[in-house]
């Protein structure tokens, strides 16, 4: 299942700097020129000429796709009418995947063949035109083909965490059997024998090719006032033996193609709540990968916005909820730090009252740490790859918590030394294979440390984007409470006996050795608290730098950011130096065993949810504690008022 790429609404997130478009194209008219009204069926516009083609002069500068206005287009000698590029970016704006609200209506057969035309006139490598378009109409096969799509929902499901699950059984995927017909839109890889221009180096061109023949069939049909759903929950053999396709025939797209009887104005996921539009400014690099910014806009600075975005807690949210606890059908204050917490949520979210804090997912950075070399614990450095895997395979005590849970677990490996050989659930965002020994030089140059916490931050956006309302910090790192403890005693002043723990429950002797190398590498670096990237790269580990962002990211998209052991505590006092509003974002899930922690927690202003003599780290803390913090947000949101419920209040 494919989403639509319409225009990004900034109100659906904290920041982005495109214009607000609403439904509508974001060009603007060349020469004061009218949009383009969308008539009552549907259809948009009145330039496209019957064969469906917009024309063939766009110029390869790529006039046809600028924002400005038509009349600051260089050169425009080859540039459209204005009205028509106007009704091309309607189009696009309005395009949907639509599997809602299909009518039984027939399509027209002139209707069908000018969409049909539009997609024959897709560009492909080598013009070799490797797709091929089969149009279904027998409710028969139809059926056949609607429980191959079933099966496969079914074992999707069955996979989902708790709240996306349940999310998933209220969603509508597919509209196999609500359509007049379907259209399968294959791809040939082998068409033109062996030298088609282009595909020698890369086969894979052949579906991507098919691919825009695919998009130029759904913005036509758009543009007649025809929804389309694009459906991919299938096994693609069976689902090309199913429809006794040639062998070597590839299915690309599966589509449901009919009148609607309306389109909806953002994409069925966003407005279901599943996934987030991608600010364009999020997507666009400038000469190289992470150098972002819109064209002819200033660079943009990952950290740097990200920061700015971060904001205290929305007082009159804040308010609104405070009173609301006062009118709840229980004794003022009954709950204790529930209420709290169900106040920080509503200042968080800007209402009252505030999201559940669902679905959520722990996000476990992995990383090396160099220090390990000094014997500050009698465990291998090999157990961080290895207990990656164990996560990846389900089989840690996060994955049982966060099961329990309902809570999704997704690993980044910011830093293992070992390579990682790809697998479901594992983000590969190496910024280099372990930290350097801190007592012999800098864990890292500052920017791996810069790259290391814009990794979080991007992880952040990614896993929000993808519909998450609340972000769980994990780790995984051998000797990574080193790296924590000096980092506790850079950012609150303790000395380093007082927050270095016995991590993985080492003896006296290498509790000693470990206290005396934290000393070490604090003489040696000297770091200065108010440069927190600089205190990241002299004594952080890559997870730690990662979390830091991470924890920024959230902030800044303003949702929960529901923190575990000690390794978190360390990143969110650098998190807490680069923005110090922070803290509005943070839950502590629990109270670690380590000393860093209390520490820790002191400096940031927080108190621990749960205290349950816990020092494993992963991510199991924060998942624990994930039910508290739901608990609270339900009981602001659905206890009843003492009005509301017909209950006498306390007399005065």
């Amino acid at each position: 299942m494919t989403e639509d790429q319409d225009v990004f609404r900034p109100a659906e997130y904290a920041w982005g700097s495109e214009p607000e478009p609403g439904a509508q194209p974001t060009s603007v008219p060349a020469s004061g020129a009218q949009r383009t009204s969308v008539p009552a069926s549907g259809a948009l516009g009145t330039s496209v000429p019957a064969s469906g083609a917009l024309g063939t002069s766009v110029p390869a500068s790529g006039a046809a796709a600028a924002i400005a206005p038509v009349t600051a287009r260089r050169p425009a000698a080859h540039a459209m009418p204005g009205p028509d590029i106007d009704a091309l970016y309607q189009v696009v704006a309005g395009r949907r995947d639509v599997r809602n609200g299909f009518l039984p209506d027939p399509v027209a057969e002139d209707v069908l063949t000018r969409v049909l035309t539009a997609a024959h006139q897709a560009p492909s490598v080598g013009l070799s035109q490797p797709w091929d378009f089969i149009v279904l109409r027998d409710r028969g096969i139809r059926e056949r083909v609607h429980a191959l799509a079933r099966h496969q929902q079914e074992v999707f499901a069955a996979g989902l965490p708790g709240a996306r699950a349940r999310a998933f059984s209220d969603l509508k995927v597919e509209a196999i059997l609500d359509t007049p017909l379907n259209i399968v839109v294959t791809c040939d890889p082998t068409r033109g024998g062996r030298h088609v221009l282009g595909r020698h180096a890369q086969p894979q061109v052949a579906s991507y090719s098919t691919a825009c023949a695919v998009q130029n069939l759904w913005l036509a049909a758009r543009a007649e006032g025809l929804g389309v759903g694009w459906v991919s929950f299938f096994d693609e053999r069976e689902l090309a033996a199913a429809l006794g396709l040639p062998a070597h025939l590839e299915v690309v797209a599966y589509l449901c193609v009919g009148h609607v009887e309306a389109f909806p104005p953002a994409p069925e996921l966003v407005l279901s709540g599943w996934a987030r539009r991608r600010p364009l400014s999020w997507a666009v690099h400038e000469g190289q990968w992470g150098h972002r910014g819109l064209p002819g806009g200033p660079p943009a600075s990952l950290l740097g916005d990200t920061v700015a975005a971060v904001r205290p807690l929305d007082a009159e949210a804040v308010a609104q909820a405070r009173e609301r606890q006062e009118a709840l059908t229980k004794p003022s204050g009954s709950l204790g730090v529930l209420e709290q917490v169900s106040v920080q949520l509503a200042g968080l979210a800007g209402e009252c009252p505030p999201p559940l804090p669902e679905p959520a997912v722990v996000a476990v950075f992995a990383g090396d740490h160099g220090v390990h070399a000094q014997g500050v614990t009698p465990w291998p450095q090999e157990v961080t790859a290895q207990m990656v895997v164990n996560f990846l395979a389900s089989g840690a005590v996060v994955n049982a918590i966060a099961a329990q849970a309902g809570a999704e677990v997704c690993v980044v490996d910011v830093g293992v030394a070992a390579d990682l050989p790809a697998a479901p659930g594992l983000l590969p965002r190496k910024i280099r294979p372990g930290t350097a020994d801190m007592t012999a030089g800098p864990a890292m140059t500052r920017d791996e440390a810069l790259r290391a916490v814009e990794v979080g931050i991007e992880t952040a956006r990614d896993l929000v984007a993808a519909g998450n309302s609340c972000l769980l910090t994990g780790d995984m790192g051998i000797a990574n409470t080193t790296a924590s403890a000096a980092l506790i005693a850079v950012f609150t002043g303790a000395e380093p006996e007082e927050v270095t723990g016995r991590g993985t429950g080492i003896d006296d002797p290498t509790w000693q050795r470990k206290v005396a190398v934290v000393h070490h590498a604090l003489e040696r670096h000297r770091p200065d608290p108010a440069d927190p990237l600089g205190v990241l790269a002299s004594v952080g580990g890559l997870e730690h730098a990662a979390l830091a962002g991470f924890i920024l990211g959230g902030a800044a998209l303003r949702v929960p950011v529901v923190l575990d052991g000690v390794i978190a505590c360390a990143a969110a006092l650098a998190a807490r130096a680069l923005a110090p509003d922070v803290v509005a974002a943070l839950l502590a899930g629990h109270l670690s065993t380590e000393p860093g922690a209390r520490r820790a927690l002191d400096a940031l202003g927080l108190r621990p949810l749960l205290d349950l003599g816990l020092r494993l780290g992963e991510g199991s803390g924060a998942a624990l504690a994930l039910p508290v913090v739901a608990a609270a947000a339900r009981v602001l949101r659905d206890v009843a008022t003492f009005d509301s419920a017909g209950v006498s209040g306390e007399k005065g």
